[in-house]
């Protein structure tokens, strides 16, 4: 049991028209809260989901020591659709062929305003596809949006990341029980062990290998070893179906793919008038600190600051790994401490 109030729910959104065109029947997020919403509902901390995350997995940061603190933020966790317990293809039989990050701000705003009458957000904090949701947030909803943490993400998913996702996808499609259009007529055990084996070259930097804490830090006995535990294990607790979708999800982040915006980056990035924390990992392969360092230029108030560490991506989601952790907590609560743009 935590020390501080939780609730958890689903929010029913209806029949959703995406931004595709396309419909996602009886849509649902699923959510949950820690912390108390402040009587002038200004403590707010949104805090979304990542690539094949659900809200439990996010909760290790969360503590009156932690990196968010409940006793002080009303933190809300959306979780993303795809994730299996907001609408997915796994509960939703007619799924679209896409479905965005802008989708998902855009019903969680809604989220938001109907169930707590919540119309700004102190910060939207982020890690990976969290982050790219919350980038979309600060550029679909700049005067809703006060501040953004960017953990391991970026405005727009890079060539050299689109490709690492089309590798994965390709895996899947490529399985015998593949059917067309990401769904499949059963769990494909081999292309899962595969997928699984791809991913932890890219989650993780050659340096974590080569100082071996595959070994040392996560306690592996061997390479097969903790390839099967850390990663096979992991992606096969989740139905192909929803991994799939929400790499397309992943592959079409773009803060720009809005009428507003017409597809000019620059032209969202100046929108956003959010201070705006940038905390690549230093060792990351997909979410670069290049990427971050080229949109710095045009953004009104932010700093980049990167991750010290040889953790690859994981340096953002730093659960067994106390140092990184360490320095995220301090950064990030120093970050949402600090004056809006603007005030004194």
């Amino acid at each position: 049991m935590s020390g501080w109030a939780t609730a958890t729910g689903t929010f029913e959104l209806g029949d959703l028209t995406l931004q595709s065109g396309a419909v996602l029947p009886s849509a649902q997020l699923r959510w949950k809260t820690h912390g108390t919403l402040s009587p002038g509902r200004d403590n707010v901390v949104l805090y979304p989901t990542s690539y094949g995350a659900q809200h439990p997995d996010l909760e290790w940061l969360i503590g009156p020591d932690g990196v968010l603190d409940p006793n002080r933020w009303f933190i809300v966790i959306p979780d993303m659709f795809g994730n299996g317990l907001s609408s997915s293809p796994s509960n939703t039989p007619d799924w679209p062929a896409l479905v965005t990050a802008w989708d998902n701000v855009h019903a969680q705003r809604r989220l938001l305003a109907e169930m707590w009458g919540i119309e700004r957000l102190h910060a939207v904090y982020g890690w990976s596809m969290g982050a790219q949701q919350a980038y979309h947030w600060a550029a679909l909803f700049p005067d809703r949006v006060a501040r953004a943490v960017i953990n391991c993400g970026s405005a727009r998913t890079a060539t050299h990341n689109r490709v690492f996702l089309k590798g994965l996808m390709a895996v899947l499609e490529a399985a015998p029980e593949h059917g067309g259009g990401g769904r499949f007529s059963a769990e494909p055990a081999a292309a899962l062990r595969a997928f699984g084996r791809i991913y932890a070259g890219w989650a993780l930097s050659q340096d974590f290998y080569r100082a071996d804490l595959h070994r040392t830090a996560l306690g592996a006995p061997d390479l097969d070893s903790f390839l099967r535990t850390d990663w096979e294990e992991r992606f096969a607790r989740r139905p192909a179906a929803d991994l799939y979708a929400q790499l397309c999800t992943w592959e079409a982040g773009d803060i720009s793919r809005d009428p507003r915006y017409g597809g000019d980056l620059t032209r969202a990035l100046n929108a956003i008038t959010a201070r705006l924390l940038l905390m690549p990992g230093e060792t990351d392969l997909y979410f670069r600190v290049a990427d971050n360092a080229a949109e710095l230029p045009h953004l009104r108030d932010a700093v980049l600051q990167p991750i010290p560490s040889i953790w690859g991506h994981r340096a953002g989601n730093p659960s067994i790994n106390p140092a990184d952790a360490a320095f995220l907590r301090d950064t990030v609560r120093a970050f949402l401490a600090t004056a809006e743009a603007g005030a004194p």
